[in-house]
């Protein structure tokens, strides 16, 4: 393998190849070819560790090569998934002035109601299941598809080429701050590579049009200024983040020992508490507060009874009725099979988060968050700890641990998004959606393996866990 990596033409044999591959996968092969879309997923992958690996790849080529990658998929209707129908149906209620959070796609149509432009299409498009249920994007998400509805309104390719650009100009801007903290942490700053050149977010984020990419782009410039110790700039731009998706919520009570700097070492105690600084108290509040300031000011808008009954079913629904490339999860529903002889997706979709609460809650009081380092440490098994506990897991979840990830010396997140392919041996059959449990076991099996060799590594070295 040194000898490929350090022949002269490696890297451009390898960048050649994986356009041709990017080519290939996002305009010929179909969702539903599974085995022939994964074998081109873990091929791409293996390309992109070894342009990372190279010697003559400079962090400018990281750049240049990873906005490639992207350009070439700027005029393709996504493919992996129908959300972006959804997306382009909120934006263009809210450009006419319509509330998108009071009505459903499935309400107007039947009561003969057609809001926008190729409202039937787009109601086709994003399938039954999406279009009987409440948007459940926040306000921030809502002002992309607004975009995409100001330069597309008469034309779904126009509204997703424009989706596209933004999500190309968001990874931009991770790319850029990603560099700057990993000179804060003293880590190579070629580690940005394992985000931006990732075939994951490529594929799943740019060529999908998942605005989790915007999300990590608004965490990411938070993270560097909070790193920086300019909380309140830091604060905003982490509410702003939340606001794209609400997912980085889950992450709040990591930071509290790092602001409150607790006078503890090894273990904690009541008494530490008492030591705080009323600075440092109204430190943290400032951050937390801030970040549900900023959401209740972008809420606040479409603020309405309707608003806050129809978004909190909406959020409900993924714990209470989805089910998706779980894994501790499907453990756990598994024997409850055993017990009672059926799905008790309503009892164990609310438990598991509960253990997902405790073992974030652990990892905020006594891990010394209070290190850069070990923050980042700290995010990444927080977050990872609520995937592992939750009962659905797309794709693009992901991208929040993953660019967490690219700031530590783990590298189990970066396996993970290789293996996620493996989840979409669902959609095997295009007129039926159905899971094998054999192949998410496959994914999960190894997972653990990585991560659970990582942290037994990580005990000889100094970036182990305290």
């Amino acid at each position: 393998m040194d000898k490929i990596l350090q022949y002269k033409w490696t890297p451009y044999i390898t960048i050649v190849v994986s356009l041709v591959l990017y080519v290939l996968s996002s305009r010929w092969i179909p969702r539903h070819h599974f085995y022939e879309m994964s074998i081109v997923w873990l091929i791409l992958f293996g390309l992109s560790w070894i342009i990372l690996e190279s010697k003559k790849t400079t962090l400018s080529n990281i750049l240049l090569i990873g906005i490639i990658f992207r350009l070439l998929l700027i005029d393709l209707l996504p493919w992996m998934s129908q959300d972006y129908f959804r997306f382009i149906w909120d934006g263009r209620l809210l450009f006419d002035g319509i509330n998108p959070y009071l009505s459903t796609p499935l309400e107007h149509i039947e009561a003969n109601s057609f809001p926008v432009n190729h409202a039937e299409q787009l109601f086709k498009g994003m399938g039954s299941l999406n279009a009987k249920h409440y948007t459940n994007y926040p306000p921030m998400s809502q002002l992309g598809y607004w975009i995409a509805a100001l330069f597309g309104r008469d034309s779904i390719l126009v509204s997703v080429v424009t989706m596209r650009v933004l999500l190309i100009l968001a990874d931009i801007g991770t790319f850029i701050y990603g560099v700057k903290i990993l000179s804060i942490l003293k880590l190579p700053s070629k580690n940005i590579g394992l985000y931006f050149l990732n075939p994951f977010v490529i594929l799943e984020l740019t060529g999908n049009l998942h605005f989790e990419a915007l999300m990590v782009f608004f965490l990411t410039i938070s993270l560097y200024f909070i790193l920086k110790k300019k909380w309140i700039l830091g604060s905003v731009l982490f509410g702003i983040s939340v606001n794209v998706k609400l997912l980085p919520l889950i992450l709040v009570p990591v930071f509290a020992r790092f602001f409150l700097k607790l006078p503890i070492k090894n273990h904690t105690n009541i008494r530490s508490f008492f030591s705080i600084e009323k600075s440092q108290f109204l430190k943290y509040l400032f951050f937390v507060f801030t970040i549900l300031g900023i959401n209740f000011a972008l809420f606040a808008p479409f603020i309405s009874s309707d608003l806050i009954q129809n978004y909190s079913i909406s959020v409900g629904l993924w714990f209470k009725n989805f089910e998706f490339n779980a894994s501790l999860y499907y453990i756990a529903r598994w024997i409850g099979y055993q017990i009672t002889g059926w799905n008790m997706i309503a009892v164990t979709g609310k438990l598991m988060p509960a253990f997902a609460v405790l073992g974030i809650f652990l990892i905020s009081i006594f891990r010394n968050n209070e290190k850069k380092e070990t923050l980042l440490v700290s995010l990444l098994f927080s977050f990872s700890i609520y995937l592992f506990f939750t009962t659905t897991v797309h794709p693009w979840y992901l991208a929040i641990p993953l660019i967490i990830s690219c700031f530590t010396r783990y590298s189990f997140l970066w396996v993970w998004t290789a293996l996620v392919i493996l989840s979409y041996n669902a959609y095997l059959d295009p007129n039926h959606w159905e899971e094998n449990l054999w192949f998410v076991g496959l994914e999960y099996l190894v997972v653990f393996g990585v991560m659970a060799f990582e942290l037994l590594k990580s005990k000889n070295t100094t970036t182990a866990i305290q």
